[in-house]
Parts: structure tokens; sequence; C-alpha cells
């Protein structure tokens, strides 16, 4: 495989002033590089033959620290969980862990972990994953059940007021909003993208019990993401319950297909559309949905439609900010959070059901040749983050 050409042909017919911002993303440092390039990832784990018998289960396909991270739910309250589904297959439940291991690698320079902390996060995630599928109980988090770390990003986000993320976002003029356009969050649409996405809302609030919330007053290219960007993606400033403080902020993003499912002898069910699979996925694998969370179609292609989540609301990992207790105590949490998506979809539509997780969970050989997997990965990882950016470096991705 020409592992640049891949990259090339991957993301061919993106949108270019966002994907040249992909591209540099990617030339920073391994671990933003494994963000951008899950489908390179699937293709190196998938030669490797590893884990054919660890159980199918629902994954997000796209599993590292950043995928973690908190949102209100449809009921309005907040919750920490998994929250990045567009990658979302059935696969082997290993599949899952070894990506967000070799992300732990990867980003051990800015969780200022040496090389035996690394091990002990890693062993931490692991063991608690194997203890949490051992249970049979898919719990989850929320401000009252949340501690250290991730419970004061809970707090702070059931305490935030929903008008300061607007003012964030938007600037008032004459009690009118309009979408800031700083190039750090959002671009400006051409006419012809304002029509297609106005003309969408009107029959999509249609169909709505409230019509006029869904009103659109203003719309953006959103910037978010790494892997996503430069696929079409907009940030809608819609009436909501009033105008100005009561207008609402809507995420509309093309879905892509899973870069896992080229890789995987299992069959998939067929859905409506990639949009579909996404929210389906979502629903299934969290405790409870974000706000206005939905599959939507604009003309034959399909795109995930929700509320817009502030990419701040994540737990900051660097050890500036983490003693090693708090960085053992967040990966702790993350490993839970992976068990309890899988015990909470099992049974589904081919995934494993839950009595064979609680036994995968018991057994133990597979915990020292999966930490060995995620070592192999992450130095195949640096090798070809290495191989992009000289490559970026001599202009070969220049947009």
């Amino acid at each position: 495989m020409d592992m640049l050409r891949e990259i090339k042909r991957i993301n061919a017919g993106r949108d270019p002033e966002r994907l040249a911002m992909k591209y540099a993303k990617m030339r920073s440092d391994p671990f933003v590089f494994l963000r951008g390039s899950c489908h390179l990832f699937y293709d190196r784990l998938s030669r490797r033959g590893i884990f054919k018998s660890a159980p199918l289960t629902w994954v997000c396909g796209d599993l590292h620290l950043e995928n973690f991270g908190s949102y209100k739910g449809d009921n309005r309250l907040p919750y920490f969980d998994l929250n990045d589904f567009d990658e979302a297959a059935l696969a082997p439940a290993t599949w899952e862990l070894v990506r967000l291991l070799t992300s732990l690698w990867a980003g051990a320079q800015s969780l200022g972990a040496d090389e035996a902390e690394c091990v002990t996060l890693c062993q931490a995630y692991v063991e608690a994953y194997a203890d949490a599928l051992a249970s049979g109980k898919a719990y989850w988090l929320e401000p009252q059940t949340a501690h250290g770390p991730i419970g004061s990003l809970l707090n702070s986000l059931r305490d935030r007021q929903r008008v300061d993320f607007l003012n964030s976002r938007s600037v008032l003029k004459r009690r009118t909003r309009q979408l800031k356009l700083d190039g750090k969050h959002a671009l400006p649409v051409t006419a012809a993208q304002r029509s297609q996405v106005e003309t969408f809302m009107v029959h999509f609030a249609a169909a709505q019990p409230d019509p006029a919330f869904y009103e659109v007053l203003d719309v953006a290219r959103r910037i978010a993401g790494t892997g996503s960007l430069g696929l079409d993606r907009y940030v809608m400033l819609v009436r909501g319950k009033g105008s100005p403080d009561g207008n609402y902020l809507l995420d509309l993003k093309q879905a892509a297909p899973s870069s896992l499912v080229p890789h995987l002898k299992v069959e998939q069910p067929r859905w409506k559309s990639e949009a579909h699979r996404v929210v389906s996925l979502q629903r299934r694998m969290q405790a409870v949905s974000m706000a206005f969370l939905q599959p939507v179609m604009l003309g034959q292609r399909g795109f995930i439609l929700r509320g817009l989540q502030p990419s701040e609301d994540r737990v900051t990992l660097d050890r500036a900010h983490r003693s090693a207790e708090g960085l053992k105590s967040v990966l702790t949490t993350m490993g839970r959070l992976t068990a309890w998506a899988q015990l909470r979809s099992s049974g589904r539509e081919g995934s494993a059901i839950a009595d064979e997780l609680i036994d995968f969970g018991h057994r133990r050989k597979w915990r020292a040749k999966l930490l060995d997997a995620a070592r192999d990965c992450a130095k195949q990882l640096d090798a070809d983050a290495t191989c992009f950016a000289q490559a970026y470096d001599d202009g070969v991705f220049n947009v």
C-alpha cells in the first residue's frame, strides 16, 4: 500500500479550505495524525490478523482520548460518554480497545507520561474495561455519579448558561444575531450552500411539532474535529425560542462510510444511509442521546443533525493540569464507559450477547496480547506520521 496515495484517495473531493486545515493538523504530531487517518490505522490492524477470538460488538470505531466528552442529552441533563460515532460498525471488541491504547501511547508526550507510566495507564484502562464487562451491568455518568476531573467538567456544564455559549459563537446587532466567521469555528458559505441548507430546513421544520423553532437565521461552514474536516458540515443559527437570547445552534454534518467496514469480514446491517448508521448506533451505545440527534437527507446524501456541542467539553489530560492519579482515574472511567457501551448494545443485529461479553471480561489471556499490539501499532503510527510530515513539508499535500 502506498500510504501517501491512500491518504489522498480517502480525502478526495473534500472542501479544499478545510482539507488544508486537516492536513496541517495531521502534520503537527502523531496523535493528531492518528485522529486524521482512521482508515490507515484499520488497514494496518487488519493485516495483523489478531483478535480473531474476540466477541463481536458494536464499536464507535474511532475511539481515542479525545472522543470521550460531555454533552447535553435530549433530556437536557449533562452526561460524559463516548461521543463520536462516525466510524461505528460491528467489529471485534478488541479493535476498539487497541485504537484507544494506541492513542494513549501517541499522546504520551502531551500527557507528560514516560514509558512506565504509559504501561500503568494502559493497564488501568484495560482492567477497568474487563471488570466492567465481567459485571454484566451497563451504567452511565452524570454529575451525581461522577468524581474527579470528569465530575468537575460535568458540574461546569450543568451550571453553564446557554446564552453564554450562544454569545461565544455569534454577534448581536440590533437584537439580531449573526454567526461569527472567525476562521476557527466557522467559515462563510456560498449562496448555493446557504440556499441548500435553508431549503432543507424549511421542509424539515414542516414535519416538526414547532416549525417556527427551526427558522434559519444564519448558516456557516463549521470547522471541527480532524478526521471529518473537509466533509460538508454546517452550523445553523435558528430562531429557537425567540430572538435574540432564545436562539439555538444546530450542527449539520455529512456522514461518510465507516473506515472499518472494508477491513471486516462481518456482515453489516443495511442502513438507509450512512447517517442512519451513525445515529442508530449512537443511540444504541450511549446511555442518553445528544439533544436534537437524528439522521436527515439532503438530496441523496445522509447528514447528522444535532445540537451544537462545544468542542471544549473534554477533560484536559496534559500533565500541567492533571496528576498521575488524576490521569489514572480518567483512564479507568474511560475503560468502564467502553464496556458499558458494548454491554448496552449487546445482542443486537449480530453483536455478542451479554453472557459472551461477561465471559470475555473474566478471561485474562487476551489482555497482554492487547497491550503488546497497541505498542506495535504506536511504533507503526510514529513511522507513518514521520513519513507524512516529510511529504507535507515537501509540498505533496498542498491543496
